[in-house]
């Protein structure tokens, strides 16, 4: 129940720090710059505590700040372990979620 609550109070912080992200690198560029920051930053972040954490650190940090900053952090993370363990695994698993991702937004967008 610890656990919970540690991701509970990261993610409040995760949340804010997003939306402060977005507030502060609105631009009207191309490349949406707030996206990029929140997913490199937040990617950084998560495998630091990921490789060097404790299990509380990485619940409050990890699973909760950096969740509910970006869950590109995740995807980053765990495409980095299978591109180790097994390179055609994380490349598909880039390519499948980044298509398959995109796909999804097409679909709801002109279903809308």
């Amino acid at each position: 129940m610890i656990e919970a609550a540690l991701v509970g109070f990261g993610g409040a912080i995760g949340a804010t720090a997003r939306y402060a992200a977005g507030q502060t690198l609105r631009t009207d560029a191309r490349i949406p710059v707030s996206t990029l920051f929140v997913n490199v930053v937040g990617s950084f972040i998560f495998a630091v505590v990921a490789f060097g954490g404790s299990d509380a650190v990485f619940a409050a940090v990890g699973v909760g700040a950096c969740g509910a900053f970006t869950t590109f952090s995740s995807f980053s993370f765990e495409t980095v372990e299978a591109l180790r363990d097994d390179p055609l695994a994380g490349v598909a698993n880039a390519t499948l979620n980044l298509v398959l991702s995109v796909a999804a937004v097409a679909v709801a967008y002109l279903a809308v």
